[in-house]
Parts: structure tokens; sequence; C-alpha cells
């Protein structure tokens, strides 16, 4: 048996294999999109949030600021963790949003009113 049929189908495992690394490149890519995009949505919505429980503490729109904090992160598929009222009307909220099996739970946190 000759050199040259001893390595026959090597060329085929090597493609395999870069193959594989390839699809588990790409899976771990996905997977760190999906994390960036979760942990943006869980912003987003304590950013809201934040903005809308700081106008009805200044007495904008009507309501009780941390419950209008609540639904509007609900609105946005989140969970107020947190909402606290400063003395200087200002509201500081964290919300969590479920980000998927793998990835666990994104969060947000936010402060809104006027500067510090």
């Amino acid at each position: 048996m000759s050199e040259v049929e001893s390595e026959r189908g090597s060329g085929t495992v090597l493609a395999v294999g870069l193959g594989m690394v390839v699809v588990m490149v790409m899976a771990l890519l996905l997977l760190l999109a999906q994390a960036s995009a979760a942990a943006s949505k869980a912003a987003a919505a304590a950013d809201l949030a934040a903005l809308a429980a700081a106008d009805a503490l200044r007495g904008v729109s009507a309501g009780e600021p941390c419950f209008v904090a609540a639904e509007v992160a609900a609105r946005h598929k989140a969970t107020l963790v947190s909402c606290t009222e400063g003395g200087d009307q200002s509201v500081e909220v964290s919300t969590e949003l479920a980000a998927g099996p793998l990835l666990g739970v994104a969060t947000g946190r936010a402060r809104a009113g006027p500067p510090p």
C-alpha cells in the first residue's frame, strides 16, 4: 500500500471538522446577538418606565409613579424589579426581561427627572 492511499479520506475529515467549527462559532455569535438584543430591550423598558413614572410624580400625567412604571414595563414584556422615588422629583427604576432559556434574565436600570 502506498503512502498516498493511506491518507485517502483525510480531506473529508478535515472539511467536516472545519464545518463543525464554523457551525459552533455561528451558534455562539447568535447567542451573543440574542443577549445583546435582550439587554437593549430591558434597558429601553427601564428608560420608558422611568420617564413615565417621573411624569406621574411631577403631575404631568395621572397615576401613582411606581404603578405607572410597572404598567409601562409590562407593556414592553419586562418586569419592574424596583422603583424608588427621589425627593428631587426623580425616579429610579430597575427592570428584568426573560432573555431565553440559555441566557437567563436581562436587566435594565434608568433614572428620570431633573438633572442631579
